[in-house]
């Protein structure tokens, strides 16, 4: 069961903040979504994000941006519904880059799969205020569905459980046979963001 951190920024974090909390929590894969923000600033950002995840051997991913992953040296990029195809990522990027893709239905996942993707990150699991233009909720039944579907159609790729996940939310997704959970707001709310990411991997190992 892998767990994915999605950068984002609040009140008293900023996205390296979140990152290197997450790192210091023991996450070992860091997704960096700066939506909106300007290349450069990603670069910047992107920069020190490397270094930590050098640092931490943590693998590192950039959301959306395909033509900065190897400008900034990342281990990969996830591409939304409306960014790039997976296929033209791949042939961008070559067969050593890790690509994911979001879904929210089996169809989603079924297209990304067949175009190559490494990865999936589905969802979301319920209503977040970090995501615009939220695809349908899917909840635990939606997870349970999709990976049904999937084994039927003997598709084989890690699904990740995305959007709006707290801790106590855990050990029922991980029933659903989903291989792994992205988080973001639940770590970073938290009062000790490295303690609570801790807490949250003791879960994930029982």
């Amino acid at each position: 069961m892998m767990i994915q951190f999605i950068s984002h920024q609040n009140a008293r974090f900023s996205y390296l903040d979140g990152i290197k909390l997450a790192l210091e929590g023991s996450c070992r894969w860091v997704q960096l979504r700066m939506k909106d923000a300007p290349d450069d600033e990603i670069i910047s950002t992107a920069k020190e994000v490397k270094k930590l995840c050098v640092e931490f051997q943590a693998t590192f991913i950039v959301d959306d941006h395909v033509s900065l992953v190897k400008i900034i040296g990342a281990d990969g990029v996830h591409l939304g519904k409306n960014d790039m195809p997976v296929d033209t990522a791949r042939r961008i990027l070559g067969k050593e880059c890790i690509i994911g893709a979001t879904a929210n239905t089996f169809d989603d996942v079924e297209n990304a799969y067949n175009k190559g993707a490494d990865y999936i990150g589905c969802g979301p699991f319920r209503f977040t205020t970090t995501k615009k233009n939220l695809s349908p909720v899917l909840g635990l039944e939606g997870y349970k569905e999709i990976v049904n579907r999937m084994k039927q159609g003997g598709i084989n790729i890690p699904v990740v459980a995305i959007g709006g996940i707290l801790k106590e939310d855990i050990p029922q997704i991980m029933q659903t046979g989903i291989s792994g959970i992205a988080l973001s707001g639940a770590v970073l709310n938290a009062q000790d963001p490295v303690s609570e990411m801790k807490t949250i991997l003791k879960i994930l190992k029982k």
